[in-house]
């Protein structure tokens, strides 16, 4: 039996995923399941990294106005520039380096 990290790893060296798809197939509801999966990628980032491997991060991207966020392993509530919480969230890749 894997654990939950090891399954997201697993699951992100097949292609990208946003936290919501993450939570969704690791059949993760509730309200704090986005804050374990943000906690659980800022972990495996370092323990893909220590195996040759990088975490990719395509950023988050608002919807409305189309400004794209810093990369990084959080989900924006708002963007700074228009105010709109429409935001498209951040999406991970493991890929050998």
């Amino acid at each position: 039996m894997r654990t939950r990290r090891q399954k997201i790893i697993k699951l992100l060296e097949e292609r990208d995923y946003s936290v919501s798809e993450l939570a969704i197939l690791l059949d993760m509801r509730g309200k704090g399941s986005r804050k374990v999966i943000l906690e659980d990628l800022r972990t495996i980032a370092g323990i893909v990294k220590r195996e040759g491997k990088v975490l990719l991060i395509q950023p988050a991207q608002c919807k409305k106005c189309g400004f794209v966020f810093k990369p990084e392993i959080k989900i924006p509530g708002r963007c700074p520039k228009c105010r709109s919480e429409w935001i498209e969230e951040p999406r991970f890749k493991i890929e050998v380096r």
